[in-house]
């Protein structure tokens, strides 16, 4: 219980006042006092509870128990737990006494009219509407934490409509509803007392830009029921009687957590008196709930896939034949974005990251439009955004984006704990400079937006040295079942220079890589393994680029408590173009997961009694743990324009089954 407000009593007329059922009442007798009082007796009307608290020393007692000495700093404490059936049903009398009279020197009476008022949402994350034992001006963290979740209403689930549910101030159609946190408003009490009392739901002008509320006025089988109320630029609103003792509110998240907001917004409700018309309206109590908005979710690639994408574009019918018959093994939907609309932009990954939003009454995907703004540009807001399926996005006001603002440089980690730290949905993982270099960096606007989304702690990984400079040319995760369930697989020129090395030594040496070959415009030169060893600039640059490998195994170890046992590395060798760095074959790594299936980029290694030996090093190092190698031709649609498998797919994914309100960030 909290304590309400003081009210004082008066010798000369009866007091009226209203309290609010739980909540406390000081009342302050010291200015009614008569003269030659030495102790008082209070009583009240069944239903009233009265406490005195002689001192912070002693704490309190319930008043019915003796006569109380008049002393400086005694308070009376009066508690209703019902609401009246009628205005002043019940009272509190105060006698006064002297020790020289048997009779009561005088009294004063408070009229008391109880009323109960409660703002209510889901505050424990388990569909409820129930927050009367927890703090609902709080948000706790953790599986014992509490707090109401807020979505933020960013699809469109009326197609007739050309914007996201949360642009305009209108319930569009019914199911926008699904999407919305349910508030109550519950109020008992008798109806007279509103006559000159007000009801008033607010928010604070800063709050105001971050949620929009609705109150169903009618009928809630009818879209125009649901008066905006609340949002933008209205903070306030003086909620109506004449709809019963529960009133229903629903309200929709207008942004995600982003520099600037953290993620919370507060509702209130206060009941004010107006009943004397020589003063102003006076607050008597206030109800306050905090909702968070639900963050932005990754899904790494160890998760389940649902539905692929992948563009046609005028030379890669048979990479799509193959990423078609890979989802069909794993049971994924297929989305073919047609050349129509990517306009020959086949990036896919590039142009978007799929994640999920998630509250206790909804979950469901919203895509994360990246800043490149290529050909593609249009695709996720125009082809998936729609009903049950949001879109996100963040664009720098300057010209400040690069190579590094495709999401080929956005992945996120299984989860993993570190340093005793438990990160249940994993790390983002974002690629940048060393730390205190002027080299590229994913733009601001982009960084501000994943770290406040708080539950999935981005690491920034060293990729300027690479030519495109994405995280997803030299590192993916696969699922596994031992360990930690999954591996990381890392690009590694050690691992291919040693696989080369031992094949020349078997007598190998003049196998070639590349042949096999087909459909580029630009003759592919073959090369042997004795010439690839022999090439000393090659081999140079490989050391520097295993360098550079190195340092980020260094980083992904220390901030995803991995060891040498969760890595694996696959062979690869990288060229110098522009004194940057690109795959001399097919990247391996960066590949398409689909559960236990992989669509493998096919190397064209040197092929040695038959078989292409890069290909059987990686079946031998992902075969035992259960999963399917597929290796797909991408070299002249993807490779020759510095891309692989991963670069021209998406994947939508299954939420994790973890619900991110019981991690503690």
């Amino acid at each position: 219980m909290s304590l309400q407000r003081i009210v004082r009593v008066s010798l000369e007329h009866p007091t009226s006042a209203v309290c609010v059922a739980g909540v406390e009442t000081l009342v302050d007798i010291y200015g009614s006092v008569p003269e030659g009082t030495e102790t008082f007796e209070v009583y009240g009307t069944p239903g009233v509870d009265i406490y005195i608290s002689p001192s912070a020393e002693r704490g309190r007692e319930r008043t019915d128990t003796r006569r109380w000495r008049c002393n400086a700093g005694l308070e009376i404490i009066v508690v209703m737990n019902s609401p009246s059936n009628d205005v002043n049903d019940s009272h509190v009398q105060i006698s006064y006494y002297s020790a020289h009279k048997p009779l009561p020197l005088a009294y004063t009476v408070l009229y008391l009219t109880c009323v109960d008022i409660t703002l209510d949402c889901d505050m424990n994350c388990d569909g409820r509407q129930d927050g009367s034992f927890v703090d609902k001006r709080q948000w706790v963290w953790g599986p014992d934490g509490y707090g109401a979740i807020l979505l933020v209403n960013c699809d469109r689930d009326d197609l007739n409509c050309d914007d996201r549910d949360n642009c305009d101030q209108h319930v569009r159609c019914l199911q926008d509803l699904e999407d919305m946190s349910v508030m109550v408003l519950r109020t008992q009490g008798p109806a007279a007392l509103f006559d000159d009392h007000r009801l008033v739901l607010h928010t604070s002008s800063y709050d105001a830009k971050w949620a929009r509320v609705f109150h169903a006025c009618g009928p809630e089988d009818s879209c125009e029921a649901y008066r905006h109320v609340l949002g933008r630029d209205k903070v306030s609103y003086e909620v109506p009687r004449s709809h019963g003792d529960e009133e229903r509110f629903f309200v929709e998240g207008l942004s995600f957590p982003d520099a600037g907001f953290p993620g919370l917004v507060s509702f209130h409700v206060t009941l004010l008196d107006d009943s004397n018309e020589d003063f102003s309206e006076s607050p008597i109590f206030t109800d306050t709930v905090v909702f968070r908005v639900a963050p932005w979710i990754m899904t790494p690639s160890t998760l389940p896939p649902l539905e692929v994408y992948v563009c046609q574009v005028r030379n890669n019918t048979r990479f799509v034949d193959a990423v078609s018959e890979l989802a069909m093994k794993a049971g994924c939907k297929l989305t073919i974005c047609p050349q129509a609309e990517n306009r020959n932009d086949r990036w896919i990954q590039d142009e978007m990251e799929l994640g999920y939003v998630q509250a206790p009454h909804k979950t469901f995907p919203v895509v994360f439009d990246s800043p490149r703004n290529g050909e593609l540009q249009g695709f996720p807001y125009k082809r998936i955004l729609g009903p049950d399926f949001g879109y996100v996005t963040r664009e720098p006001q300057d010209s400040s984006v690069c190579g590094l603002d495709s999401f080929g440089n956005l992945e996120v980690s299984p989860p993993v704990v570190a340093n005793g730290k438990e990160y249940p949905l994993g790390r983002i993982l974002i690629g940048g400079n060393l730390p205190g270099s002027s080299g590229r960096r994913v733009t601001q606007v982009v960084r501000n937006f994943l770290h406040a989304q708080r539950v999935q702690p981005p690491v920034e990984l060293f990729v300027d040295w690479l030519a495109v400079g994405h995280v997803d040319e030299f590192l993916s995760f696969v699922p596994a079942p031992d360990g930690k369930g999954f591996r990381m697989l890392l690009a590694s020129p050690s691992a291919c220079l040693k696989l080369f090395q031992e094949k020349r030594k078997w007598g190998h040496g003049r196998a070639l890589l590349f042949e096999g070959v087909v459909g580029s415009n630009n003759q592919v030169s073959t090369i042997s393994i004795d010439q690839v060893l022999s090439n000393n600039n090659l081999i140079s640059y490989n050391k520097f680029v295993q360098s550079c490998i190195d340092w980020n195994r260094e980083v992904l170890k220390r901030e995803l408590g991995l060891t040498e046992q969760d890595i694996l590395d696959i062979p690869q060798l990288f060229k110098t173009e522009r004194r940057k760095a690109v795959a001399f074959f097919p990247d391996l790594v960066n590949m398409l997961v689909l559960g236990k299936h992989l669509g493998i980029p096919k190397p064209f290694g040197p092929v040695i009694n038959g078989r292409c030996c890069l290909e059987e090093k990686v079946r031998a190092l992902l075969e035992p743990l259960g999963l399917h190698c597929t290796f797909i031709d991408d070299f002249t649609p993807y490779h020759m324009l510095h891309g692989e498998v991963h670069c021209g797919t998406n994947v939508r994914r299954q939420p994790f089954a973890f619900k991110w309100w019981h991690m503690v960030p």
